[in-house]
């Protein structure tokens, strides 16, 4: 879900998109593993008096695993991107019910990260941006974290040196 012109203000031009890091992915790919697995074993060790109907039962326990643990988490890390332009932070998630998150780069006070061990041998990490009205947005798994930071502190500082014209 990659923000349109359409969607921009006029002369606001797209500084990069993200989205969250693959490694949220790592567990429905563990989860999607262990599923044909055993899907695998359970087909193979029926016995021939619960055919057709364990078949089709297993089939569709695993159908519906399926879609809860691999398939919904997926399109939640599709559908979720965070936009940075020359003026906004802008954050979009959902696949069915859309939900967005405008914040004015004018209104950033401070920006900071966090990342733990596995954050820093995956590159990406959390960015916290604060706002005087106390209420900081929190963006985590950022890929490339450092990147991302010290870019949006490179745009604060030109969109307060403008305002100070």
């Amino acid at each position: 879900m990659v923000i349109s012109k359409d969607q921009l203000g006029r002369d606001e031009n797209i500084q990069f998109t993200v989205r969250t890091h693959v490694k949220v992915l790592f567990v429905p790919a563990f989860v999607l593993i262990l599923l044909g697995a055993a899907v695998g074993l359970t087909l193979a060790l029926l016995p021939a008096s619960a055919q057709p109907w364990g078949t089709w039962v297993a089939v569709g326990l695993a159908v519906i695993l399926f879609l809860w643990l691999v398939l919904a988490p997926f399109l939640r890390w599709l559908t979720s991107t965070y936009t940075v332009t020359d003026r906004r932070v802008i954050t979009r998630k959902g696949i069915i019910n859309k939900v967005g998150h405008d914040l004015p780069l004018r209104r950033i006070n401070n920006v900071n990260y966090e990342r733990s061990l596995t954050d820093r041998m995956l590159g990406c990490g959390t960015l916290i941006l604060e706002t005087a009205a106390g209420q900081p947005l929190t963006l985590p798994d950022v890929p490339n974290i450092e990147r991302v930071h010290v870019a949006i502190t490179e745009l604060l500082f030109s969109v307060h040196d403008e305002s100070d014209d």
